[in-house]
Formats: structure tokens, sequence, C-alpha cells
């Protein structure tokens, strides 16, 4: 017999810790240089366009696909950050002195040069390289000096796309416009690029500044990102935070009450050997984070129904991070996003 809602104990905080950052650390170790099975974003021009995954992204050949190894270096340079003393830094500091070498980043950018690259990681790896950049520059890491060349180039050509999108891409996968915004906001900072920060503001703006009564159809059944919650943190990122508040309040003005309570419930999970499914594991890890986040801009009443979903979405995942390596090569990034937020 279920019990009811109100002899469910609500879950505990759960915070990160050095042995569970260890742990992730560990994991990230473990796929960041696993170069097969690799899920290529790559197109053949012709029958001698070869592609093996460790000669065309001598650093990123790992963790399945391209952006999964880009955050996963961005998972291990957070944990070397904020773990210094760990054990795993050692192995941490022998893999980025082997990765990020001149030669190999200028490899990675000259990918970029083919002529069917235009869409290559767009935006998902984009976003993730920036915000691994941003990381290195905020560890005060050698490294990232290295890694500019590419971050540049992809800061180009974010700010050179950000013009031309018309409408923003509101879906929860890799498309998502808000998910970019946020982690190309951190960059921004990070690197004191004002022109860059300026300009998603005003795209941000223009896109989602009249939306009003979100309805919060979701999750859908691949989702790893929340439409509505990454739409809300983007623009907690970039707005003012009286601005924000005002604007959050009409996007979704019956949160105190508890709905849409589609938003509020996490995701199930029924089978996590699917890729796709497992998707949804990371859909409340990052619905944790967002709701973490805008717990803290806005009023009580919000804040406190934003807390009480966000250890429930943490709950239901973060002990779901390794088992399968569909999830396995990713979700410990999105934990790491879930108890650290984007700085």
């Amino acid at each position: 017999m279920k019990a009811p809602m109100s002899d469910i104990p609500e879950p505990s905080e759960v915070a990160l810790t050095p042995g569970r950052a260890a742990a992730f650390a560990a994991i990230a170790l473990g796929h960041v240089t696993r170069e097969y099975p690799h899920k290529p974003d790559h197109i053949l021009t012709n029958d001698t366009d070869v592609y093996r995954p460790r000669q065309v992204h001598p650093i990123f050949f790992g963790s399945f696909d391209w952006h999964s190894c880009v955050h996963g270096y961005w998972l291990l340079a957070r944990i070397r950050r904020l773990y210094p003393d760990l054990a795993e830094s050692v192995a941490i500091d022998t893999l980025f002195a082997e990765a990020f070498t001149a030669e190999k980043v200028e490899t990675e950018r000259r990918y970029l040069d083919l002529p069917m690259s235009r869409g290559f990681e767009r935006p998902y790896g984009w976003a993730w390289l920036l915000m691994l950049q941003s990381e290195l520059i905020s560890g005060a890491s050698h490294h990232a000096d290295t890694l500019r060349p590419l971050a540049d180039a992809l800061a180009a050509r974010w700010r050179a796309h950000l013009p031309l999108m018309t409408y923003p891409v509101r879906v929860g996968t890799h498309a998502n416009t808000a998910f970019a915004l946020i982690l190309a906001d951190r960059y921004a900072r990070a690197a004191h690029d004002v022109d860059m920060r300026e300009l998603m503001t005003e795209r941000a703006r223009g896109w989602f500044g009249m939306d009003r009564r979100a309805q919060a159809w979701e999750p859908d059944g691949e989702d790893f990102l929340s439409p509505t919650l990454m739409e809300a943190l983007a623009m907690q990122c970039l707005l003012p935070a009286a601005e924000f508040e005002t604007w959050f309040t009409d996007f979704l003005p019956d949160l105190g009450s508890g709905a849409p309570a589609t938003l509020l419930d996490p995701a199930i999970v029924s089978d996590r050997s699917d890729g796709r499914i497992a998707h949804l594991d990371g859909l409340n890890l990052s619905r944790a984070w967002a709701m973490r986040s805008i717990a803290s801009a806005v009023g009580s009443a919000v804040s406190e129904v934003l807390g009480a979903a966000a250890r429930k979405h943490l709950a239901a995942a973060v002990d779901r991070v390794t088992g399968d390596y569909m999830g396995e090569h990713w979700l410990a990034s999105f934990a790491m996003l879930a108890l650290t937020g984007t700085d």
C-alpha cells in the first residue's frame, strides 16, 4: 500500500564532499580517454574521408562523444580547483599535461576549418568547451593559455551565430539555446568578454522576455534538460536581479502553490541501459541545479517549493551516475552542476 504523501519523509540535503568528489573524479578519469564506443559528429565528404576518433580529436576523443569528453574534462578541472589535495589530483595533473598541448589544441581547432564543420557540436559542445575554459581560468591554470585558441574560435562562432537565430531552440536536449547561454555566460564573466555578455542579454530578452505562464509540458521521454527551467536559469544569469524576479513571477505565477506539478516531480527512469531513456537521470540533476539557483533569487514561498523539489530531484539521481556506460560517460558532470552550480 502506498504511503500517504504526508508520511513520506522529505529527502535530506545532498552536499558535495571530498569523498563524492573523489568518486566523480574516478568516473571521469575512467572514460575521458576511453576511445570506444564512439559516436561522432562528423560529415563524410568522400570515400577517402576516414574518421578515427583519436586522430581527428587528439584531446576529446573519449567519453562516447566529443561534448561528453569536453565536460568530463570540465568535471576534472572543477574537482582539481575545489579539492586540490585529493589523491586523484595527481592523475588529473598528469592527464591534463598530456592532453593540453599546443599541437593537440591546434588539431582540435583546425577541425573547425573543415568545409562541413559549421554545425559541429553547435551549441552544446561549444558551450561546454567555453565552460571548461572558464574553469581553467578560474583555477588560474596555465592550461587556459594553451586551450585559448580553441576557446577563442568557438566564442567567435557563438557571437556570430547569435544574431542569426530568429528563434531560440526550446527542446530538452543538446540544441537547447538557453542551456548554451548559461554556460557561455560563465565563460563571458571569467574571460571578461563584455560584448558577448551584452549580446546574449539582448538576445535573451528578445527571445524570452515576453514569455508568460509557462505550461511546462515536460518531461519529454528523452529530455536531460528542462526547457522551462533552463530558460528561467538563463534569464537569472543574464538579467539584473529585480528584472529577473519580476519576469519569473509572470513566467511561473503559480509555483508558490506547487503548480505546475509536472515541473516539480522527478522523472522516472525505466531503463538506464538505454542511452536516451537514461537522459532522464540528467533531467533530474539539471532541474535540481536550476531549482537551487533560482531559489536564491525569488521570494520565500517560491524558494521553499523550489528547494524541496530540488532535494527530491537530487535524491532521485545523484547516486545513479554509475552502473551503465550510457549514463556513466556523462552524468557525473550534471551531478556536479547540481551540487555546485555554474560557479
